[in-house]
């Protein structure tokens, strides 16, 4: 256990720092699961609608800092491909 006052502190903020990434990082996961799913079963019409809600969520998450924008980028770039593929 931390000693020094500020030493407490921070391990306080990464605690609850900590569980934010982990809501944040599974919400993702749920998403992306969903995606990949749903381009198996190929159903058009609802796939715009997902991909947008999977770049919301990752944007989200790389301006958060809980991803690295470029990995962010990366994974909605084949998410998007993906789901065109899917689609036509």
């Amino acid at each position: 256990m931390a000693n020094h006052k500020s030493a407490i502190k921070r391990a306080r903020q990464n605690e609850i720092r900590r569980l934010r990434n982990k809501s944040v990082k599974t919400r993702i996961k749920t998403i992306v699961k969903d995606v990949r799913s749903s381009a198996d079963e190929t159903s058009g019409a609802e796939m715009p609608d997902k991909i947008s809600a999977v770049q919301s969520a990752f944007d989200k998450a790389s301006k958060k800092g809980v991803i690295h924008k470029r990995t962010a980028a990366r994974k909605i770039s084949r998410l998007a491909k993906l789901a065109n593929s899917a689609g036509s």
